[in-house]
């Protein structure tokens, strides 16, 4: 199944800047791992569209305040007077400090002092984060994001990794199934925007009928 761009623009209507550009490379993506029915293109796009803030934001926004870091990880930064602590008063606005404190040490990444954790945020549409997860994806497409992570930063390998995402975890049977819950889990390990990715899925499944 492929999609227009007069399709992706009224789904995504954000995209007007990019859709042109993104059009093809999605196609591509959509195809080479057979996300090929309405039901599984409708459910990919309202996803991506939600994750990269409709195709306009393709690396992670990680410009906080002190209780934005309280609200999103709360074992790390929620004191117990339920006010941010002391550390999230030190990072906050500072997106580098706090890549590298929140995913320093994990998945892949080294310590803090490293600055994998900046070097390795969310980019692409589905927001690939951590060295190990970049040197996954990677292997998969045949293009060296460890190496060169700014490469999920361009159409080609942001559309691709996602679609490779996407087939990887399962998300085309759940897709078939209707479990959209389960595939917004997946990707985000909760139901954050949940509502969001519902209204653009029930968009998507009206636009591609």
């Amino acid at each position: 199944m492929q999609i227009t761009e007069q399709q992706l623009l009224q789904i995504l209507p954000n995209a007007r800047q990019v859709a042109g550009v993104f059009v093809s490379e999605l196609n591509k993506a959509l195809a080479r791992y057979r996300i090929d029915s309405r039901v599984r293109v409708a459910a990919f796009l309202a996803q991506v569209g939600h994750e990269s803030g409709q195709l306009t934001r393709l690396v992670e926004n990680l410009n906080y305040s002190a209780q934005g870091l309280a609200n999103v990880w709360p074992n790390r930064f929620l004191a117990t007077d339920g006010k941010p602590n002391a550390r999230a008063l030190a990072l906050a606005r500072q997106p580098e400090a706090i890549a590298n404190a929140v995913y320093g040490g994990r998945m892949g990444n080294g310590p803090e002092s490293s600055g994998d954790g900046w070097r390795y945020r969310g980019r692409g549409l589905i927001q690939t984060t951590g060295r190990a997860n970049y040197r996954e994806t990677g292997r998969a497409l045949g293009v060296d994001l460890e190496g060169i992570p700014q490469l999920l930063e361009q159409p080609q390998c942001a559309a691709m990794s996602a679609a490779w995402f996407w087939a990887e975890h399962g998300l085309n049977e759940l897709a078939d199934s209707g479990r959209f819950e389960t595939i917004t889990r997946r990707i985000n390990g909760g139901v954050h925007g949940l509502a969001e990715r519902v209204q653009l899925w029930e968009r998507a499944k009206a636009v591609l009928a």
